[in-house]
């Protein structure tokens, strides 16, 4: 069974304190204190360091895993010469505590990895990407080795698979997969003989990011981060497969229970109007999270119909929330008010069993589940209507 620990944002001592300093505080100031706390979960500050040899693509990548192309502002710079000299930290647009660093190239003369992890400073990074773009060599089982004596996790990339598939595609009988399925064992079969035992490689393309083994990689590095970084990296990621989408639904779903909890909290504070005024804020809050999460606001959207030569009216077409319109125009609050909640007998019995730490136990339940049922609503909607708009966009492609 649950605990207040699972349904809860923060501790209990600092619920406790929050309720102490909201009791005395004016509306307005009460709202803007629960907006601070709920931010907190969003804080949690994720580095990925990618390194390899010059020329590799470690830049294009970069850009590729922010979702910006290689001549967009805050992109790192690339080019057929190594273009980077110390490492650099490139924030994610929508995530800044998301820091993705271009690491300098590998693989001269004097290479060394010991004293490479030392320069980069090792210690920062959660994981690292260790690219290529041909076959692996010894300076990046160097890395690798150093890398696992340092406890910290990597993956090896190949990358350009791009290019190498165009090439193959002027042979006779042509097989996409039976030619990925080569690649890859070609790459892992040269990690074994210069020291790796068991590598795994994933085939990665910057330029079609979304395709081949990004969802592999993905999956690999969710399940091996600690869980307070998981989340973090599912919402970064660029929404540009069916299964991304997927689990970026299953991250934010995971959370609506806590958030509810926080409302419930709140609901126990005796000063006037302060519930639904919270209530509204919450939501307004997570719902306006989601869409920038599955790319349905209209930054993201343009630079998706850019990139796949779509017309914006046309994809908008697609996209039937309310909630979308809401985030372009800012009246998310505002349609909130509008809308009658429905509170189902299931969700007041799932409320129950955590109210009685509260002081009114009625006032509790109805914002658990309130807030709750709103945001399962509103999920499933921007989730399916991104899943109709990225469905559209890979047709285009294909």
């Amino acid at each position: 069974m649950a605990t207040f620990e699972d349904y809860c944002v923060l501790t209990h001592e600092d619920l406790e304190d929050m309720k102490d300093c909201i009791s005395t505080q004016d509306l307005p100031s009460a709202i803007n204190t629960i907006k601070e706390y709920l931010k907190k979960q969003d804080l949690v500050e994720l580095n990925i360091g990618v390194t390899g040899e010059s020329g590799s693509g470690k830049s294009t990548f970069v850009n590729a895993f922010r979702g910006l192309g290689d001549e967009e502002e805050g992109c790192a710079k690339t080019g057929v010469v190594e273009t980077t000299t110390e490492p650099a930290v490139y924030l994610h647009p929508k995530y800044k505590n998301v820091k993705v660093w271009d690491l300098p190239g590998i693989g001269t003369p004097n290479f060394k990895a010991d004293e490479y992890l030392k320069m980069v400073q090792f210690e920062r990074y959660d994981f690292f990407i260790i690219i290529a773009s041909d076959r692996f060599r010894e300076c990046h089982t160097q890395l690798a080795t150093e890398i696992m004596k340092m406890k910290k996790r990597f993956y090896f990339v190949r990358s350009k698979i791009d290019l190498s598939i165009e090439a193959e595609k002027r042979k006779k009988n042509f097989d996409l997969k039976n030619t990925l399925d080569i690649i890859r064992k070609d790459c892992e079969n040269g990690l074994r003989k210069i020291g790796i035992e068991d590598p795994v490689v994933f085939l990665i393309s910057g330029w079609e990011l979304g395709k081949y083994d990004l969802n592999v990689l993905q999956e690999r590095m969710e399940k091996e981060l600690p869980q307070h970084k998981r989340r973090v990296l599912m919402l970064a990621l660029p929404n540009i497969t069916l299964e991304i989408n997927e689990r970026k639904k299953k991250a934010l779903e995971e959370n609506i229970g806590k958030v509810a909890f926080l409302s419930a909290c709140v609901a126990a504070v005796p000063v006037p109007g302060l519930s639904i005024a919270v209530d509204l804020a919450i939501i307004a809050v997570e719902i306006e999270k989601y869409c920038n999460t599955f790319g349905l606001d209209k930054a993201s959207l343009e630079k998706l119909c850019e990139k796949y030569g779509k017309r914006l009216e046309n994809v908008e077409g697609l996209i039937n929330t309310a909630w979308y319109q809401g985030l372009c125009t800012g009246s998310i609050i505002a349609i909130l008010r509008e809308i009658s909640f429905l509170i189902t007998e299931d969700a007041v019995e799932s409320a129950v069993r955590f109210i009685p730490i509260l002081g009114s136990v009625a006032a509790g339940v109805m914002s658990y589940c309130t807030v709750s049922t709103m945001l399962k609503s509103a999920l499933n909607e921007v989730a399916e209507d991104s899943r109709k708009v990225l469905i559209s966009l890979l047709e285009t492609e294909v």
